[in-house]
């Protein structure tokens, strides 16, 4: 089972569009969004995502009521500021990560198969007993590189795809 992951979209239509594409070609049955999507008009973008998405708050988020309401227009619901996933029979944990010390226990703790998270803009891949993944920036304003991630939840193995 491939999913894919991506974080940090801040607004940046022709990137969160690029991003759709890939994520469709690439046949991925499930999509995670680690926040900071920002503003309402983004969302109707995701109505042609053919994967499942699964949403969480990031610290940048404008209006999160009407955020809400575009994401119901197209049978989403965010998930919060965290989200705990049963996807491939893997435990997952799916933060923004604002708080490095949250993210490190969820690390730590052996609860989970598979992090997830974003905040700082950069792209890794840490392999060891819970995969790490931070898809990086679909924006590209920070770094200059507009990242997702794919992950095959059977291999437990991530890469990074720039956009």
């Amino acid at each position: 089972m491939i999913i894919g992951a991506m974080a940090d979209t801040h607004d940046r239509l022709d990137a969160v569009d690029k991003a759709i594409s890939f994520f469709n070609s690439q046949g991925v049955t499930d999509v995670l969004h680690a926040g900071d999507l920002v503003s309402p008009f983004v969302v109707p973008l995701f109505s042609k995502l053919k994967a499942k998405l699964h949403f969480v708050w990031g610290n940048n988020e404008g209006d999160r009521d009407f955020v809400k309401v575009r994401f119901a227009d197209i049978g989403v619901t965010p998930l919060g500021d965290f989200a705990m996933l049963q996807l491939g029979g893997k435990k997952i944990a799916l933060i923004h990560g604002t708080d490095e010390q949250i993210v490190d226990s969820l690390i730590k703790c052996g609860c989970y198969a598979l992090v997830v998270r974003g905040h700082n803009h950069k792209a890794e891949i840490i392999e060891r007993e819970t995969l790490v993944v931070n898809p990086g920036e679909v924006c590209g304003y920070l770094t200059g590189r507009q990242t997702v991630a794919l992950i095959d939840l059977q291999e437990m193995h991530g890469q990074i795809a720039e956009l």
